[in-house]
């Protein structure tokens, strides 16, 4: 085993490890952290694995395996940040909802006084 992937390894544990700890510490929701925690899988796998990642390119017909890694991390960040847009203009919809109600509530007991 080559000293890159002993790096790769350590560095993919001490990651999982993070983002467990962020779990239970309740600063990472349980559905966010399945993205970390296979993105993390992958690089355990490919780092045991070297082998895979040309196989893995070879079969989607890409040349050389780092414009497969790179096109695959370009992929997942985009959808990563298509999903936190999704989830911002929730938030912001429920927010103007809530503020909306507030200054109702507000309106209906000065009306009281």
């Amino acid at each position: 085993m080559e000293k890159i992937q002993i790096i790769a390894i350590i560095a993919s544990l001490l990651f999982t490890f993070f983002v467990i700890r962020l779990i239970v510490r309740g600063k990472l929701r349980e559905e966010y952290s399945i993205i970390w925690i296979c993105c993390t899988f992958f690089l355990i796998l490919f780092s045991f694995w070297r082998e895979g990642l040309d196989y893995v390119s070879n079969i989607l017909g890409i040349y050389e395996p780092p414009n497969f890694v790179f096109t695959v991390s370009v992929f997942m960040i985009f959808m990563y940040l298509l999903h936190i847009s999704i989830v911002v203009s929730r938030l912001y919809e429920q927010n103007k909802k809530l503020a909306q109600e507030i200054a109702l509530l507000k309106n209906k007991e000065d009306k009281k006084q």
